[in-house]
């Protein structure tokens, strides 16, 4: 047996040659891991000789090269007739005897292990795969639910078969690989009851970006095939890998997929056992696949088998519905970001006008690109792609591999971040939108489409050609100024992508875009649900809140999480979080807003800001507010977040802002906890000193202080052409309060566009001696370039 079988208890990872990359990986876990509490389900591999075996007793190495040898390798014309040559070769032959008869007893001594009948399943593993610069991910076939010797012997065979599929064929030659010097191993495992539970994919880093603070997972009910292809918008979580060992919590968001499709054990007398695709109850789809402990668990496995392997993975988990406990079946080194050298030129691309929305879904990639659609339902119309048109399809999986690589971009209707088609993207550089849901209906073959990366973690498929920018910067040419340049953000889904550029933190994190994008709801009407009357209001809500036996429990951990995101993404550096600042016309808009919000003729200077907070109609509202910013920083251990308090009128106004914080439960100074004030008003200006004895810090809204100076209603199309923060009024009063505060020993920082827009602006502040400049995410870059220039210049003269 030991020529040709191995159990996972004799396999370890300097053993790729005899079994392949997963069978290695998977006894190396087997072996080593399990005493550190991580579950691997049990099993054995035939070896590379047992392949040998059978090409050789078979006589199949000669018939296989020559067919191989006639393949065309400039337009893989005929990839799918040597394909299927190959694989008919092998079908038609039996699996020798002796060999046949290891399997058996091999197989009969798995099953003694069990008190009870157990179901396996059949995973391919070439002896050239899951390598650190290829993932083979996909290539050769997996067969689950095998209950009976004639099926394991059937499925082995089709193993040995798939090594032949013309997704692996194309695979191999891409990655430069000898056709007949690449061996399959076939591993007999058994099988997880996921199908009863659910399973997924993890990752640990975050796929999209690269950022190595996270352990990303995803999941879905049943089978985790539906994850892996791509077949369903699977549930989202992202984990922070510093907080695991603490006590902190570390979940920092969890995003609800439909999970359309649950993949199940078909009958017995269907398809040989194997599985099938049925619906998902809508009950089920609102539900997450996973609770918070075992999220966390997995997230744990997940970071102990990255140290042990010493590299980035891509692990995949299931949970077994008869008992309950969670495994993994697989992992493999990452492929993309693992292997990318560090951006040293940053691309970005922005559009200058947007046109028709066709279709949008999860962003794989950071740019943009433009191409005439092709609307395909299967590989079978491989033909009718041409080279750098755009991919549309409901679903992929690899036998699409071939195709994909052609396309300047792809679209589906189903998937998620570590579906087929977002991982193949990644690795052929090419761009990607997916779980569109519809695309492939709302799009014409032939139709020219404009498909939008370059905004984060939304994708966006327009009509035609929409017109952008691309520049690019050299970053390795840009130093480290002495003022700190910080983000505006109030995005939590750029907040990795952004993080790895040369920064100082969030100067300015809003909570607006959360509150209106996530949440949707005036926090009042949750605070007071109960004695809301319009129906419909509350039917929006249910909705909404599904799964949160109390309201006001789903806005605390919305704006949590997503302050949260941020905070983990730009850690150690400060992200200084603004409390809600909406006008009362905008809050109005939020669902169930028109019952909390009065009707005012200017709301630009009306109830806004610090007086909201502690007023009756919006009191409890900001109750939530404070609520969630203590879980970030007492229970989530975020102590990097300060918090600032926007269009405080009076010093005694502050004072008691700060009062009703620490009736909530957010005292100053406690944990560190410091608290900023918007210097936005004149009175901000006049009696800096003043303010300074109440807040620990302040940051100049440029915008609104020059709204107020000059006398400008900013929302006004009339007037705007006047609209001008270089007018020596505000000069001046920008200079006033800088010269103030910092001769108090406080510091001080400006959040607007006027430092990216014009390097005198930037120099004028450089040579005041500001602490911190906050530019926004599209701004950012010509932001640092003029700070640089201005301390350069400074420093000169």
């Amino acid at each position: 047996m030991a020529d040709y079988i191995k159990f996972l208890s004799e396999i370890d990872y300097s053993q790729v040659a005899e079994v392949g990359g997963k069978n290695a990986s998977l006894g190396e876990m087997y072996q080593k891991l399990q005493d550190k509490g991580i579950k691997i389900p049990n099993g054995f591999a035939t070896t590379a000789n047992a392949y040998w075996l059978f090409l050789q007793e078979n006589n199949l190495f000669e018939p296989l090269q020559e067919n191989l040898n006639k393949l065309d390798t400039k337009d893989f014309q005929n990839l799918h007739k040597i394909g299927q040559a190959c694989r008919q070769l092998i079908l038609e032959k039996h699996l020798p005897f002796h060999l046949s008869s290891e399997i058996l007893d091999a197989y009969h001594t798995l099953l003694k292990k069990y008190p009870n009948p157990i179901e396996v399943a059949i995973r391919s593993s070439a002896t050239a795969e899951d390598l650190p610069t290829a993932s083979f991910a996909g290539q050769q076939e997996s067969y689950l639910n095998i209950t009976n010797e004639k099926d394991l012997l059937y499925f082995i065979k089709n193993c040995y078969a798939s090594l032949f599929t013309d997704r692996a064929i194309k695979y191999r030659h891409d990655n430069g690989f000898q056709h007949m010097k690449v061996a399959l191993s076939v591993c007999v495992q058994q099988m997880v009851r996921s199908d009863l539970a659910s399973a997924g994919v993890g990752f640990t880093l975050d796929p999209e970006t690269g950022f190595r603070e996270v352990v990303y997972l995803t999941g879905s009910w049943g089978l985790g095939e539906n994850v892996v292809q791509g077949a369903v918008n699977p549930d989202e979580f992202y984990v922070y890998k510093p907080h695991l060992p603490t006590d902190f919590k570390s979940i920092l968001s969890k995003k609800t997929g439909n999970k359309a499709l649950t993949m199940v054990y078909a009958s017995q007398n269907e398809t040989h056992g194997l599985t099938q695709n049925i619906s998902t109850s809508l009950e089920k789809q609102k539900q997450l696949v996973l609770q918070d402990d075992e999220i966390v668990k997995l997230a744990k496995w997940c970071v102990i088998i990255e140290k042990h392997y010493g590299m980035p993975m891509d692990i995949e988990w299931a949970k077994d519905g008869m008992t309950g406990e969670m495994y993994i079946v697989q992992a493999r080194p990452e492929t993309v970001h693992s292997q990318a050298t560090k951006k040293v030129i940053k691309k970005e691309y922005v559009l200058k006008s947007k046109g028709k929305v066709l279709a949008s879904g999860i962003a794989v990639g950071d740019r943009i690109a433009c191409g005439i659609a092709r609307v395909l339902e299967s590989p079978a119309e491989a033909h009718k792609l041409n080279e750098g048109e755009i991919l549309v399809t409901g679903v992929t999986n690899p036998d699409w591999d071939p195709i994909m690589k052609k396309a300047k971009a792809i679209i589906t209707d189903k998937g998620g971040r570590t579906s087929h088609a977002a991982i193949v993207a990644r690795e052929a550089g090419a761009i990607a939108v997916v779980g569109t849901v519809e695309a492939s209906k709302k799009i014409q073959d032939g139709q020219l489409l404009t498909v939008d990366c370059a905004e984060g973690n939304k994708g966006f498929v327009y009509e035609g050609k929409v017109n952008w920018e691309e520049k690019s910067t050299d970053l390795s040419a840009l130093g480290t100024p002495h003022t700190a340049t910080m983000f505006i953000l109030g995005n939590p889904e750029r907040a990795f992508e952004l993080a790895l550029l040369p920064n100082k933190g969030v100067g300015l994190m809003r909570l607006e875009f959360i509150i209106t994008d996530s949440i949707q709801i005036h926090p009042m009407a949750l605070a007071k649900f109960n004695e809301l009357t319009d129906e419909n209001v509350k039917a929006k809500i249910e909705e909404l809140t599904y799964g949160y036996a109390n309201k006001e429990t789903f806005f605390v951990e919305k704006l949590a999480q997503a302050v949260a995101t941020i905070a983990a993404a730009f850690s150690p550096h400060d992200v200084i979080v603004r409390m809600s600042d909406f006008k009362t016309n905008e809050y109005a808009n939020l669902i169930g807003g028109r019952d909390f919000e009065p009707l005012e003729e200017n709301p630009m200077i009306g109830f806004r800001g610090a007086s909201r907070y502690y007023h009756e109609r919006y009191r409890e509202g900001f109750r939530l507010e404070c609520e969630a910013m203590k879980v970030v920083r007492n229970d989530m251990g975020f102590h990097n977040v300060k918090l600032m308090i926007p269009f405080c009128r009076t010093v005694e106004e502050g004072k008691k802002v700060l009062d009703i914080m620490k009736n909530f439960g957010l005292r100053q100074g406690e944990n560190d906890l410091q608290v900023y004030v918007m210097c936005e008003i004149p009175s901000n200006v006049i009696l800096a000193e003043q303010f300074a004895e109440v807040f620990d810090g302040f940051s100049i809204g440029s915008n609104d202080l020059t709204q107020l100076l000059l006398g400008i209603d900013r929302d006004s199309t009339l007037v705007s052409n006047l609209f001008d923060e270089n007018n020596e009024a505000v000069k001046n009063a920008i200079k006033d309060v800088i010269e103030k505060v910092k001769a108090i020993g406080k510091p001080i920082g400006i959040c607007g566009q006027g430092p990216s827009d014009s390097p005198n602006f930037a120099r004028f502040l450089v040579e005041l001696g500001i602490d911190s400049i906050s530019f926004n995410p599209d701004a950012y870059l010509k932001g640092l370039e003029n700070v640089l220039e201005a301390e350069k210049v400074a420093v000169i003269a």
